[in-house]
C-alpha cells in the first residue's frame, strides 16, 4: 500500500497542491508517458488505412525492437495460429532437449500412422523408416510439413507444449488439437490459437535467446531463417537481410509473423486473419495481399532509405504463382 504524504503545505506554480499518494502521483505520470512513446501513431495510421476495407478481420502487431514503439490494431484479439503453432511445438520440444528428456539427434522410426494426408514430404516415408529428431524439427519449420509437426507434438505433448506457454507468460496462444479439454475452443481457431501480440512475443523471446535456453534459442533461430514458404510477407523484404519467419493458412485465416533485422533498425510484426470472405488459393488472395502490402509498408517506414524492390518477374518464381 502507498502511504499517503500530505503536500498541501508545497507550493507548484503558485498553487497548493492536493493530498495525494506521491508514489501513485509518480506511477500515473510515468504510465501516461509511457504509453504515450510506445504508440507510433503515424505508423498506426498508415496500417489501418491497408486494414479499413478488408472483407474479413484482421490483427496487426508491430514494435520496434530498438525504441520500444508499437502498433497494435485488434493485437489481443484470439485467431486461429493455423501453422505458425508450430513454433510453440518447438519451442516444447527444446524445452525436453533441455532437461535431457530427448535429443536433438537421436533417430525416430517412422510409423504410418503418423500419416497427415497431403503432400508432405514424411508422408512419402515407408513404415519403420528412420529419420533423425533434428531433421523431423527442420521439416516442421521449414517445411511446414504437418506430418513432421504432428509427430513431434505428440513425442512432446500437447499438453507439456500448453504448460510451457503458461510458464513463460502466454495467456493466451495454446496448442487446441489433440490436447484433452480443448475440444470447444479447437472447433472455433483449430490447432492452435493466439493473439498477434503473443506471436511477436514468442518470436521475440527466440531471437534475444531466452527461450527455454540461450543455445536452445540459437538453434531455433537458425531453423526459423530458412523457411521456405516465401512468398508474402518474405517476398516484400529484401532477401540478403536476416529474418525469422513462420506463416500459416487455412481456408477462412491467412496470417505471418516475421521478426526482421534491417541495417538501422529491428523489428518485429504479426498479421493474423480470420473470417474471410475470400477463401480461394490463388496468389491474388485478399488476405495474402494484405500480408504483403503490410511487410512492403513496414519495410520501407523503417528503412526509409531503401529503394529495394522485388524485381521484375519475380512473379514466376513464387511457390503460389
Amino acid at each position: 500500500m502507498f502511504k499517503t504524504i500530505k503536500l498541501n503545505t508545497l507550493k507548484c506554480c503558485g498553487h497548493k497542491t492536493l493530498a495525494m499518494p506521491f508514489l501513485l502521483i509518480v506511477v500515473i505520470l510515468l504510465h501516461t508517458l509511457n504509453a504515450s512513446a510506445q504508440s507510433d501513431r503515424k505508423l498506426t495510421n498508415q496500417l489501418q488505412g491497408l486494414v479499413r476495407d478488408f472483407n474479413g478481420q484482421a490483427g496487426i502487431y508491430v514494435q520496434d525492437l530498438k525504441t520500444g514503439k508499437e502498433v497494435a490494431i485488434n493485437a489481443d484479439m484470439l485467431f486461429p495460429t493455423a501453422s505458425m503453432i508450430k513454433v510453440s511445438i518447438l519451442c516444447g520440444l527444446m524445452d525436453k532437449i533441455e532437461k535431457g528428456e530427448l535429443q536433438y539427434n537421436q533417430k525416430l522410426a517412422y510409423k504410418d500412422s503418423l500419416l497427415y494426408p497431403g503432400e508432405d514430404i514424411l508422408g512419402s516415408f515407408k513404415n519403420n523408416d528412420t529419420i533423425q529428431l533434428s531433421k523431423v524439427a527442420l521439416l516442421m519449420i521449414t517445411m511446414s510439413d504437418n506430418t513432421a509437426s504432428l509427430w513431434l507434438q505428440k513425442l512432446v505433448g500437447g499438453e507439456y507444449i500448453n504448460a510451457w506457454l503458461a510458464q513463460n507468460g502466454f495467456e493466451k496462444m495454446r496448442v487446441n488439437s489433440r490436447v484433452a479439454g480443448r475440444e470447444a475452443i479447437r472447433k472455433i481457431y483449430g490447432w492452435g490459437v493466439s493473439t498477434p501480440r503473443e506471436m511477436c512475443r514468442l518470436f521475440t523471446l527466440i531471437d534475444r535467446g531466452e527461450a527455454v535456453s540461450k543455445a536452445a534459442s540459437e538453434r531455433m533461430v537458425r531453423n526459423l531463417g530458412k523457411v521456405y514458404w516465401d512468398e508474402n510477407a518474405l517476398s516484400q523484404i529484401p532477401p540478403y537481410i536476416k529474418t525469422l519467419s513462420k506463416s500459416g493458412a487455412v481456408d477462412d485465416s491467412r496470417s505471418e509473423t516475421v521478426l526482421v533485422h534491417g541495417p538501422h533498425t529491428d523489428y518485429v510484426f504479426s498479421i493474423i486473419t480470420k473470417n474471410l470472405k475470400d477463401q480461394s488459393w490463388k496468389p491474388d488472395n485478399e488476405a495474402w495481399t494484405l500480408i504483403r502490402k503490410v511487410s512492403a509498408l513496414l519495410w520501407h517506414y523503417y528503412e526509409p532509405k531503401d529503394k529495394w524492390q522485388p524485381a521484375d518477374g519475380i512473379g514466376k518464381y513464387m511457390l503460389n504463382e
